[in-house]
């Protein structure tokens, strides 16, 4: 048959090919196991279509080259094919050393060395035609000695190949994949999706940021579409280079679908290859390669995004379909110093958020209209002072300029509204302002799950548990294999006053997260509210030898305090003032000792001081228990007022 469309291949009946026990559709790009759906990348399935449409014979790597990316420059092209052989191989359980299907032949190419047969599906109308007329015809093609029927076999897979170079060539080939492999079966009821790490095929590890970053990119847009769950980077990052098969993934996540990718670069360009996958079955839905100047790497993240809700079916709204064409091409070393700067920042340690300010301080150098670059520069210093590394003073004031500036520049930036009401809630204690911030970052991208948390702050410290909590299992939801939103649901309990759900959270947090000294910290902190003072001595112990400094030391004195044990908890007070510069402490570390020792004068005195400078201990006064024995001195209703609470 001489080369001709795609729609004659297929009705020829040469769309599907068979070796062992695998069976291949060349039209929907599928690969099957004994009949059931295995994954395999398209980049794989193509160069294995290949390979199985001349069985017996070699393919030279140049020839794989021209026929999968055609005439088009493929930086890496060695290490590449090796990742697509590897991937191949891993499907099919083949070895390398002692191959069934793939034999390298070193310096060379690959030879498909298994026993290869053209398959007609019973359902076609020539299936039933030949089974109804020509009974003998196909006992004679059974007789057909096996050397002429791979032949056969080869130059019909030879041809469905020339069809996906003509189609490569002419840039039609993903909309044909899409067209054939999506549009008649794709479940109608995807809500919900994660974003895996995408995988960096540069030879470069310290390219690994870019990838990350460009995951991470992705989860934001995607974000933005109030029909979809997106899961945050922080649980989807913890599959990086993991073994798991995709559906124990999406049971892990809970989520419908999965998004996988490939990234590499060279010089001022990028290659994007994106896959999307039905998540309980790992069936292939979706996939398409992208090609762009680094400076349009802003647009083509969106462009990904938009053909992810169409492929899922999400409808998007006007204002969300806006914020999708929007964007502008951005200087490629800005956007390399942002990307880094968001990777660092997640640390949450002093030095990193230092480190991140730096990396943002230069995109903001190199482009100074780069609105996501002023965002993560509040965020950073918005961690310096909620954990106490710098005054509150400097880093809130620092975070509001930086944000506001984020919104001049881009009046969508979710991230920076978000930033806004952090300061709000933890800094100016302006509750108006607070609400409308956060309920505005969750409109423009209801996936961001630090919005989430802040919003829960906010309804905790002003009393609205129903609220709160309801923000605190969207952040979990969000965010399932975070220690810190795990965390986060137990504090809500412990402000709420309900101690056993809280320590149950915590404890099985600890159990998820060993080494995560905040969780620690809230289970003793919980432990205390309760009366179990006893059971909050291990987990305050634990949480200030896993931290090595003194922020928890507050507790392992309170919990002294509060069991009877006087002198141990003097010693602890002494012991955390007598290190810290001018015998001055941070009041989360002072206070709590101060009232369970019953010094209230002393108590009251360092909380007017760290109302003045805005400690991070201050907003949870209306609510938080363990201020229950100084609520009816005027001094501690004078505090909430100038919270702008009623006393």
């Amino acid at each position: 048959m001489p080369r001709g469309s795609a729609v004659e291949f297929v009705a020829a009946g040469q769309r599907f090919i068979r070796f062992g026990v695998f069976e291949m559709d060349l039209e929907c790009g599928e690969l099957r196991k004994a009949g059931v759906l295995v994954h395999l990348p398209p980049q794989p399935f193509k160069i294995l279509a290949v390979l199985a449409s001349r069985a017996g014979q070699l393919v030279t790597r140049e020839e794989i080259h021209r026929q999968i990316w055609g005439n088009e420059a493929f930086v890496d092209f060695g290490q590449g094919l090796n990742h697509c052989i590897k991937q191949i191989r891993t499907v099919l359980r083949d070895d390398a050393e002692s191959p069934h299907y793939v034999e390298t032949l070193p310096r060379r190419g690959y030879r498909f060395i298994a026993p290869v047969e053209a398959v007609v599906p019973v359902s076609s109308p020539a299936a039933d035609q030949r089974s109804e007329t020509a009974p003998t015809e196909a006992a004679e093609t059974r007789r057909v000695p096996r050397r002429f029927r791979i032949v056969a076999v080869a130059l019909m897979a030879a041809i469905g190949a020339g069809i996906l170079l003509v189609l490569s060539v002419a840039g039609l080939r993903g909309r044909v994949f899409r067209a054939v492999g999506v549009g008649r079966e794709l479940p109608l009821h995807i809500q919900s999706l994660a974003v895996l790490p995408f995988e960096n095929l540069s030879r470069d590890p310290a390219q690994e940021y870019f990838a990350d970053g460009m995951t991470e990119q992705l989860i934001t847009d995607l974000g933005k579409i109030s029909a979809l769950r997106v899961i945050s980077r922080t649980s989807v990052m913890q599959y990086k280079g993991t073994k798991k098969p995709l559906p124990q993934i999406a049971r892990e996540l809970n989520v419908d679908a999965i998004v996988e990718g490939t990234v590499e670069r060279s010089e001022n360009r990028m290659r994007i290859t994106a896959n999307l996958l039905y998540g309980p079955t790992d069936r292939h839905l979706w996939a398409e390669s992208y090609k762009r100047d680094q400076r349009d790497v802003l647009a083509l993240q969106d462009e990904v995004a938009r053909a992810i809700s169409d492929e899922v079916k999400a409808k998007l709204t006007p204002e969300v379909q806006a914020r999708l064409v929007k964007a502008r091409p951005v200087d490629p070393e800005a956007y390399e110093a942002y990307l880094k700067g968001r990777i660092i920042l997640d640390n949450w340690t002093e030095e990193s958020c230092q480190s991140a300010i730096k990396y943002f301080e230069a995109a903001i150098e190199r482009d100074p209209r780069f609105a996501p670059a002023f965002a993560g520069l509040a965020d950073a210093h918005i961690f310096l002072g909620r954990f106490h590394y710098r005054p509150a003073k400097e880093t809130f004031l620092e975070a509001k300029q930086a944000a506001r500036k984020a919104l001049a520049l881009d009046p969508n930036s979710a991230e920076a509204y978000s930033s806004l009401c952090a300061v709000a809630t933890f800094y100016d204690w302006d509750w108006p302002a607070a609400e409308i911030a956060c309920a505005r970052a969750i409109e423009l991208n209801p996936s961001y799950g630090p919005a989430h948390h802040v919003y829960s702050h906010y309804f905790m410290s002003t009393g609205r548990f129903a609220e709160s909590l309801r923000e605190s299992l969207r952040y979990l939801e969000l965010d399932p294999l975070s220690p810190a939103a795990k965390t986060h649901l137990g504090t809500h309990y412990k402000m709420a006053r309900q101690y056993d759900p809280a320590i149950e959270v915590l404890r099985k947090t600890v159990e998820f997260a060993p080494n995560f000294p905040d969780a620690y910290g809230e289970l003793a902190s919980s432990y205390i509210g309760k009366g179990a003072y006893r059971e909050a001595f291990a987990p305050a112990q634990k949480a200030v030898a896993l931290t090595g400094g003194k922020g928890y030391l507050g507790l392992v004195g309170e919990a002294y305090a509060m069991a009877g044990r006087r002198n141990e908890a003097i010693k602890v007070l002494a012991e955390i003032t007598g290190t810290s510069r001018g015998g001055f402490a941070p009041a989360r570390t002072t206070v709590p000792i101060l009232i369970a020792l019953g010094e209230k004068d002393r108590a009251i005195e360092e909380l007017q001081r760290a109302f003045e400078e805005h400690d991070q201990l201050i907003p949870y006064l209306k609510v938080w228990s363990m201020f229950d024995p100084l609520r009816s001195d005027p001094r501690f209703q004078d505090l909430l007022r100038g919270m702008h609470f009623r006393p």
